[in-house]
């Protein structure tokens, strides 16, 4: 084994807790190569390839998540193959890559500490191999991964970590970090940072030449920006008294109608957010109306943070139970995620 292969599971060893027996050990032994040849990291390329494509379309339950937990396996197995130092750089981007795009399956299916591994696995491999734009990218994600479970304070310091050196990022990085940033002041209820955050979000977006982007950043588009961007404002809305929604239902409906067939995912949990969000703040019976297209528009996915936020649109359904088509959509949404 080389010192340097070494090293990449020794700094991933340190950073606890991480559950990487389980990923060296799984219950059926993945064969490795005796040496790390173009070929392996042609096939962990695309590997993340087709699992980012499934993932956006329907979702990581059943079977992409699967896919997705024994490639990872497969990833940190290969850490420990000699590779030739002429194609470690290349690899250590291509099990970065792996990781991100497996992390965000297991994220998407609310596997946590699955997902936290991938990241972080992610994180170092980009750290060791000096791959700034996907470091940037495994922090953004630790960020939304930390802000979804409630840890915001250490979401912001994800975030902040992916700003480190912010000018080797490109724009589109830069405003997908700052997006970052703004959900987590939004979830600490601190208006003037939140707003800031946005505002820089949108700053970065503005001068953003897409062509310039690593391939793995075409889905920040305008689409993605407006739904990010809401989703920072949907907590200022609904939880700080006095706090004007309109901003975040703009952006929602931005997102929902940008949002391509390719990112049906993506379009149902904006779809439902802005349901909650006019439920919540505007007119019930409107909110309800777009809360049956939320439902319709995630019924075939597997995504158990889209199941998550139906969950969320039923609880705010059930306030205005008396509004008309208020129980229907109740019941609707108990039948399209099972509870």
């Amino acid at each position: 084994m080389q010192r340097r292969a070494v090293l990449a599971i020794s700094g991933l060893a340190a950073l606890a807790p991480l559950n990487l027996i389980g990923l060296l050990t799984p219950t059926t032994a993945l064969p490795l190569p005796p040496r790390i040849g173009p070929g392996e990291i042609s096939q962990l390329s695309e590997i993340a390839d087709s699992l980012q494509r499934w993932d956006n379309s329907y979702g990581s339950g059943g079977m992409v998540g699967q896919v997705a937990s024994n490639a990872m396996r497969w990833a940190v197995g290969l850490l420990s193959v000699e590779c030739p130092e002429s194609l470690r750089p290349k690899f250590l981007a291509a099990i970065a890559r792996l990781g991100l795009v497996a992390g965000a399956c297991q994220f998407d299916i609310l596997e946590h500490g699955s997902a936290e591994t991938a990241f972080r696995i992610a994180v170092e491999c980009a750290e060791e191999g000096l791959h700034w734009h996907l470091r940037a990218k495994g922090y953004s994600l630790l960020a939304r991964q930390a802000v979804w479970t409630g840890q915001a304070d250490n979401g912001l310091t994800y975030a902040e970590k992916g700003l480190v050196r912010s000018d080797r990022l490109t724009p589109t990085e830069q405003a997908m970090l700052h997006t970052a940033r703004a959900r987590a002041w939004g979830k600490l209820r601190n208006v003037r940072e939140a707003l800031a955050a946005v505002g820089a979000a949108d700053d970065a977006f503005s001068r953003r030449q897409p062509g310039n982007d690593p391939t793995w950043m075409s889905y920040y588009d305008e689409a993605q920006h407006n739904g990010d961007t809401a989703h920072a404002l949907f907590d200022l809305a609904v939880e700080v008294e006095g706090h004007d929604a309109a901003q975040a239902i703009r952006r929602f409906t931005a997102a929902v109608r940008g949002h391509s067939d390719q990112y049906t995912r993506s379009r149902a949990i904006s779809s439902t957010k802005l349901a909650s969000l006019v439920i919540a703040t505007g007119d019930p019976a409107e909110g309800i109306a777009l809360g049956h297209r939320a439902v319709a528009l995630s019924g075939k996915l597997t995504s158990r943070r889209a199941a998550a936020d139906l969950k969320e649109l039923g609880r705010y359904a059930e306030r205005v139970r008396t509004a008309p088509g208020a129980l229907d959509l109740c019941h609707k949404i108990r039948a399209t995620v099972q509870v």
